[in-house]
């Protein structure tokens, strides 16, 4: 984390009744998200420990990355208040419901908060800085935003080695990359651009073709890169699938097959992914998740 940010984030807060107002708002809401999105339905496989855990650090991951987009007000100051609730999981009293669930991951799994905060700079990232220079800033980007979330489940799972942590985050950045090249369009109008300037100038693409009804040749082209990029990391990730067993093993088939059903879903789009929202069928996901757990 650079100096700026922790300073801001280290430094005592007295939340208001407006800022507490609103953080439970947004609390609430992204509860709600996660009860009425595919999240519960494709958990019901797992174990009721596992998923009740999982159905707790997605909700959390969710509340953050809402506080970052959609609320009202000063958003890093409202990200420095979950920020502050956060550390309080180390033996102190979380006010905000998103973060005080998350108690049993710290006293049972034993999870640092250190991925929890990783969230929230990432987060802050996304309010201070609306482009990234190269893939390598990207992956750095990642490391905050998506790494996190493979960590927790490692945690959940009792597995903490280093070689599954790397792979993990491979995955992870992998599962992130592609989801930025499916939404060039509604990061563009909301301010960000997450595709690397140096590909965007190598391959010659202005700004104005991230805006347009259709994916021109030339951002297509960046886009094909990216996602042959995240096929490489999610190559280079997969060995995870045979360190981990039972649910963790599951559950990771699912999110590299997940990742693989997306790349092919962007191949057979030709990456337009200005003109239609690009996303992979449920059979090419199964297909990929039948491959994987033969170890294809």
């Amino acid at each position: 984390m650079g100096p700026h940010t922790q300073a801001r984030s280290d430094a005592p807060l007295a939340a208001s009744a407006v800022v507490m107002a609103e953080l439970e708002r947004i609390a609430a809401a992204a509860l709600d998200k996660i009860n009425t999105e595919n999240f519960p339905v494709a958990m019901r496989v797992l174990p009721a420990r596992a998923r009740d855990h999982l159905r707790r650090a997605y909700t959390y991951a969710r509340f953050v990355d809402d506080v970052g987009d959609r609320a009202a007000g000063d958003r890093l100051a409202l990200l420095d208040v979950v920020d502050q609730d956060v550390q309080q999981l180390a033996g102190g009293a979380p006010k905000l419901a998103p973060v005080r669930d998350l108690a049993p991951l710290v006293t049972d799994d034993g999870l640092s908060v250190q991925p929890l905060r990783d969230l929230i700079e990432a987060n802050r990232r996304d309010q201070l800085v609306s482009g990234y220079a190269t893939f390598d800033e990207l992956l750095d980007y990642c490391r905050l935003s998506a790494a996190p979330v493979g960590r927790i489940v490692l945690a959940i799972a009792g597995v903490s080695d280093a070689a599954a942590t790397a792979e993990s985050d491979k995955v992870c950045a992998a599962l992130q990359v592609l989801e930025h090249c499916q939404d060039v369009g509604e990061d563009f109008a909301a301010g960000r651009v997450y595709l690397p300037a140096v590909d965007l100038d190598r391959f010659h693409v202005p700004d104005a073709d991230l805006s347009e009804p259709v994916t021109s040749a030339r951002l297509r082209r960046v886009i094909e890169l990216e996602t042959s990029r995240a096929e490489h990391l999610l190559a280079d990730g997969r060995p995870l699938i045979g360190r981990l067993h039972r649910w963790a093993r599951l559950a990771v088939i699912g999110y590299v097959a997940g990742g693989r059903a997306t790349v092919t879903a962007l191949r057979r789009a030709n990456y337009d992914v200005l003109a239609q929202q690009v996303k992979p069928s449920n059979l090419s996901t199964v297909r990929h998740a039948a491959r994987l757990a033969v170890g294809r």
